[in-house]
């Protein structure tokens, strides 16, 4: 089989990372989570002050400070998944909370954060051999990927996983903040002008509302290999 480039783009809280890292590691492809990328960038602008009392980002200081982010993936041998890194520290857990969650937004949708983050991307990407998930691989980062998939999943469904997974984390959970900032991220991801989230034109449309994960992962190895011929 020829290696290709996966992207695999969607709404937040569908499972893109989940299904994209375990299809990565039953073909064995390298798996690059470009929402890890933002998330970091947000725990940054967190930890550094760079955002007003009314939840904006002081962009001047970002962009002055952004030289100073280093984003990066290891692997944990232990459990054979990667794991992001801020400045060399393992940020996985940091950047999956509510926090995070409810300031990347904003942050993603700065102009040159993205560029930034998209070159990094487009980089790692040039070997073939890549599953990559996030709002603008297929449109925006790989358009010419030999694999499209557009995740998507009612709102309801999401904020219901996205509380169950931090209530398994023991992390603190409400299923209406979760909901409405569910909501709020559908609607900045598809109207921001730089790099909206949009289905590519031909991308494969996965609306796993009511599917089980052996399910999808059954229907993307059978995409992957149709497209890898």
């Amino acid at each position: 089989m020829k290696k290709i480039t996966i992207a695999i783009d969607g709404y937040s809280s569908c499972g893109k990372s989940t299904m994209a890292k375990a299809l990565a590691k039953k073909i064995g492809y390298v798996y690059v989570d470009t929402g890890a990328m933002y998330r970091s960038v947000t725990l940054f602008a967190l930890r550094n002050g760079l955002f007003n009392a009314d939840g904006s980002v002081k962009a001047d200081d970002l962009k002055e400070m952004l030289p100073q982010v280093n984003v990066s993936f290891k692997l944990n041998t232990a459990t054979g998944l990667p794991e992001t890194y801020l400045n060399g520290e393992m940020v996985e857990r940091d950047i999956r909370g509510m926090e995070v969650s409810s300031h990347v937004s904003p942050i993603a949708a700065i102009p040159f954060v993205r560029e930034a983050l998209v070159a990094q991307q487009k980089a790692m990407g040039k070997e073939k051999g890549v599953v990559m998930d996030g709002r603008d691989i297929g449109t925006v980062v790989f358009p010419d990927a030999e694999l499209k998939i557009f995740v998507t999943a009612s709102p309801e469904v999401r904020a219901k996983r996205r509380y169950d997974e931090l209530q398994a984390k023991g992390q603190p959970a409400d299923y209406d903040d979760i909901l409405k900032n569910v909501q709020q991220r559908d609607y900045i991801d598809t109207h921001r002008e730089v790099s909206p989230l949009r289905q590519a034109e031909d991308a494969i449309v996965l609306d796993n509302s009511h599917m089980t994960i052996e399910e999808q992962d059954a229907w993307l190895i059978d995409k992957y290999q149709l497209a890898a011929k």
